[in-house]
């Protein structure tokens, strides 16, 4: 199997720290810019899986630059330059601890709170008789806190304001800028016969200014339908065809793991994770109308910190 990166321990010029997430590893470098390396690690239900699947990490930061470009008339980010295709530098924020999840349908947790009777999702009332994967009136926002270990957990507007985690002005303007990025994010996705179904944005705060971090519309933070057939399949209540990580979910949960104590994660064979890097590639170039090209994967590593290495010099 092609070669992955699922564990970074770079000691770049400058370096003052690192985190290992779920999925990127950040450096932190002068306390001034963010080296932000996607690893081929996945994770589902908040916890990593063992094995990482070949190019995914290429595939979500070349997704999340050219969204980043692709939004940047609607809010300032934090995006420098992408020295490496596995790489984005960009300015060093303070995160709001907060994720906006804008969810134009009833799909994936959502749904399956729904089904369990919740007509509440973070202060947002649904009404009784909806289906799986309907699409809403009007998008909507639904918040989580943003977990430094375990879950993040749902929270409404009022719990936010109310709570300090966020002040009213500066959340007014989150909620804004989520909406706006979510209409333009459908209206590309559309022009590539795909509906952005919903999706989650993290900000921060520069020079007291609200700026949009991380990544945007990859399929680790998205969910994504092909159009075509979209109405059909749901009028018939038959499962939507889908660009996004929920069919790992789906192939864990038919498989016994929802990230629950006890329960063990099935083996994930190097056919599975070749049939999943498949589905991130396909995503990419469905929603990009580019054709994806593998970068060499033959010394990643070293390829990484020359690249990064040279970028930083620069800066």
């Amino acid at each position: 199997m092609t070669e992955t990166l699922t564990r970074t321990d770079f000691d770049f010029k400058g370096q003052e720290s690192v985190y290992h997430g779920k999925v990127r590893d950040v450096y932190d470098i002068n306390n001034r810019y963010m080296v932000m390396v996607a690893t081929d690690r996945i994770s589902a239900f908040d916890v990593v899986l063992p094995k990482g699947i070949p190019f995914k990490g290429q595939v979500l930061n070349q997704i999340a630059a050219y969204f980043l470009d692709a939004t940047a008339d609607i809010v300032p980010n934090w995006k420098i330059c992408v020295p490496d295709p596995m790489v984005t530098i960009g300015h060093k924020c303070e995160p709001l601890k907060i994720e906006m999840i804008v969810r134009g349908y009833l799909a994936g947790s959502a749904w399956r709170d729904y089904k369990s009777g919740c007509r509440e999702i973070c202060g947002v009332k649904l009404p009784d008789g909806m289906k799986e994967n309907q699409k809403f009136d009007s998008p909507i926002l639904t918040p989580t806190t943003k977990a430094d270990a375990g879950h993040d957990e749902n929270i409404s507007r009022e719990e936010i304001i109310a709570r300090g985690i966020v002040p009213e002005d500066i959340y007014s303007q989150v909620e804004k800028y989520a909406l706006a990025l979510f209409k333009r994010g459908s209206e590309m996705a559309a022009e590539r016969g795909l509906i952005l179904v919903d999706t989650k944005y993290e900000f921060g705060l520069k020079d007291g200014k609200v700026i949009l971090i991380d990544e945007i519309h990859t399929p680790d933070s998205s969910r994504y339908f092909y159009a075509d057939g979209y109405q059909e399949r749901f009028e018939k209540g038959e499962e939507q065809r889908q660009l996004s990580k929920e069919f790992v979910r789906q192939w864990l949960i038919s498989n016994g793991f929802m990230g629950k104590a006890g329960q063990k994660v099935p083996e994930m064979t190097d056919e599975y994770c070749e049939e999943v890097s498949k589905r991130y590639i396909e995503l990419y170039e469905h929603i990009t109308g580019k054709t994806f090209v593998r970068a060499d994967e033959s010394n990643l590593t070293h390829r990484i910190e020359e690249n990064v290495s040279n970028a930083l010099e620069k800066l």
